[in-house]
């Protein structure tokens, strides 16, 4: 439940509605401040959890902003400096003070702590710049419902050397998206001074994309009628915009970091804002507000310590949602080809559903993408297939943001090598928050043509799976041409309510979608998602050997197969899941356990890879047949095909390999 601070009106919301006379400024930034130096001296005291930052000398700067957001669709997406933010969002000081503690009471339960908050429209990440492109998702959702809210994105000067920052104004610009990029400028990260780290000027920064742009000082009189009007002007889809606050950092960065000479500090205190405000009160009005503010610190701190601590009822063994009921039709399981199967799924997933939207580079016609996957899309949907700039992680951060507002994106990423360009977005962000939060979902799914034996070269030939794979909470579907790879992806989309990586082959695109005598394999119960994302098998069940692939290794691994058969007499099972992770161990161990030698193949670098973590699960269940893992080196690929070929597993090696284990 929400205290609020004794003498302040609180909306049904729980948002604090500041006027703007002197004694009301004053005494609230005189809270944010007094919690600030509350956070600061439980943690010197021992008694907070994790690591605390101070905001202290930018109090009305923090205010500023968020308590002109007044529309029920506004967003505030903060950072690990967020306490003042928050508070001024929110008004629940109790919430955040015994999250911080890691108690119970705390606003997310003691998950988040000090820098990671979910509540409401606020959001709150550590990673500097991570919210940026997120925030730019969730304003193109704000302005395809044609509302009048704004997403505020708050940074500070220390944020101007990331380059997601600038992936996220130029597709707010280019969309204009009602963005507006916030950038608290205290002349100072963490000890290492703004004017020595950042070329040109802020505000510059944000011309260059066409911005509207503000430069206002936090120690002027009339800043918070300034920043109205700032926030009233963003209103109405305008586009994005930058504001610059000059502002002053009274304390520290962290708790111990201040390497300001003290004739700085002094001058800073002196140009003050809140000190100023003060002096402009009556005495008597100054000295009530400062006791009542000082007898509800009293009562926070109090509250807060009588509060448990954090404790799970249950230790959480995965942060997956479950999966959905069926929204559209079937998908055929026999199409001409793998491309034209994923093109189908994608045309009925945006004829079905509204909210699926595509993003991704040269979509459109008459291109439709670098391997034609969406060929004919832009031209039927128009608007909702996306071509953007080359941002892999911006268009990543702007599906997570889309999905966290409900929409169903699809990202296509044009080469699976680019992932790791993604990987803030998806290991810090769209894995973190509904591993954290029990309100967030981030149903994205992520598309990327992957492998080699194209001769792209060592950064367009990769098959990144065995690094996707370790990402806790992420979902990684690599289907083949015996899948009925158009349903696994309308399943990942409408079905499976948790972020995926969705890998598609280059060489299948042209192999006909066919499951031939291919069976699906009865998925365990206990395997997240197994029923929606099947694994399939052919051959016999008492076999000589079986073969574990999947992707675009089963071509190769059925030419082996044929092989073996034709030239050894041997009897050949195939097994190849579409699913690797969450690994479906129970339906592939319960398969696998019985057999007398398997080889796992896969044509990444197999080790600490999926075949590494199939062959661990069947150790752990007491596997006593032979087993061989068959991969790429841990080389880079080579252009030259010739090179190229004798680096990847072909029929060759798997035969070879094979035969060793009898």
């Amino acid at each position: 439940m929400i205290r609020p601070v004794p003498g302040y009106m609180f909306d049904q919301a729980g948002k604090p509605q500041i006027g703007l006379d002197d004694a009301s400024l004053y005494g609230f930034g005189h809270f944010i401040r007094s919690t600030e130096q509350l956070i600061l001296d439980l943690f010197g005291r021992g008694l907070l959890s994790g690591t605390t930052h101070t905001c202290l000398g930018q109090e009305l700067c923090q205010m500023s902003v968020v308590r002109a957001l007044n529309d029920p669709d506004d967003m505030v997406l903060s950072n690990h400096r967020n306490h003042g933010h928050f508070l001024t969002y929110s008004g629940h000081a109790v919430g955040l003070v015994a999250e911080i503690m890691g108690r119970q009471d705390g606003v997310c339960g003691g998950y988040g702590g000090s820098q990671h908050i979910a509540y409401r429209n606020f959001h709150s990440n550590g990673i500097q710049a991570g919210m940026t492109a997120i925030g730019s998702g969730f304003a193109l959702d704000i302005k395809r419902r044609a509302s009048r809210g704004v997403v505020a994105i708050m940074i500070g000067d220390g944020t101007l050397g990331e380059g997601l920052l600038y992936e996220s104004m130029n597709l707010a610009a280019v969309w204009g998206a009602p963005v507006l990029f916030v950038v608290e400028n205290n002349g100072i990260a963490q000890t290492t001074y703004t004017r020595d780290v950042v070329a040109g000027t802020i505000e510059g920064r944000g011309a260059a994309f066409g911005m509207r742009t503000w430069q206002l000082d936090d120690a002027e009189p009339g800043f918070m009628v300034a920043v109205d009007a700032v926030v009233t002007e963003m209103r109405g889809n305008k586009g994005p915009g930058m504001l610059v606050i000059k502002t002053g950092r009274l304390g520290p960065h962290s708790k111990g970091d201040d390497l300001r000479d003290a004739g700085e500090r002094e001058a800073i205190t002196e140009r003050d804002p809140l000190m100023a405000l003060g002096s402009r009160l009556d005495p008597g009005v100054r000295e009530g507000i400062e006791a009542r503010n000082a007898a509800f610190i009293r009562d926070i701190e109090a509250t807060a310590m009588a509060s448990p601590e954090s404790s799970f009822d249950e230790v959480p063994e995965h942060s997956m949602r479950s999966a959905r009921a069926p929204l559209i039709a079937q998908q055929p399981p026999v199409v001409g080809s793998v491309r034209l199967a994923i093109n189908g799924g994608l045309r009925n997933l945006l004829d079905s559903c509204n909210d699926v939207l595509l993003l991704g580079e040269d979509l459109h016609e008459p291109y439709g993408g670098a391997f034609k996957v969406t060929a004919g899309l832009s031209t039927e949907f128009p608007g909702r297939v996306i071509s953007t700039p080359i941002s892999e992680a911006g268009i990543t951060g702007a599906g997570i943001g889309l999905a966290m507002a409900g929409r169903r994106p699809i990202v296509e990423i044009m080469f699976a090598d680019f992932l790791t360009l993604c990987m803030d977005q998806i290991y810090n962000h769209a894995v973190k928050f509904p591993g954290m939060f029990a309100d967030c979902e981030v149903p994205v799914v992520i598309r990327a043509p992957c492998g080699g034996r194209r001769g792209y070269g060592p950064t367009h030939s990769q098959s990144p799976e065995n690094i996707l794979v370790s990402v806790p909470g992420l979902t990684v579907v690599y289907g083949s041409h015996r899948h009925n790879v158009g349903q696994l992806l309308v399943n990942a989309v409408t079905r499976w309510p948790n972020p995926v990586v969705f890998l598609e082959h280059k060489l299948l695109y042209t192999e006909a979608q066919d499951p031939k005598d291919y069976q699906t394999v009865p998925p365990a119960d206990a395997d997240l998602g197994a029923e929606l994302f099947p694994t399939v098998r052919r051959g016999d069940s008492q076999p000589d050997v079986t073969l574990v692939g999947f992707g675009g290794m089963l071509p190769v691994i059925e030419r082996a197969a044929t092989r073996l058969e034709q030239e050894e007499e041997l009897s050949v099972e195939i097994v190849s899941p579409s699913l690797l992770a969450p690994m479906p161990k129970n339906t592939l161990v319960g398969l696998l356990l019985t057999r007398q030698r398997i080889a796992v193949i896969e044509e990444s670098h197999h080790e600490f890879g999926v075949s590494a973590e199939l062959v661990a699960s069947l150790a752990e269940a007491g596997y006593r047949g032979n087993v061989v893992r068959i991969g790429m080196p841990p080389v880079p690929i080579a252009s030259a095909r010739s090179l190229e070929r004798s680096q990847l597993p072909d029929e060759q090696a798997i035969v070879d390999k094979v035969l060793g284990l009898f």
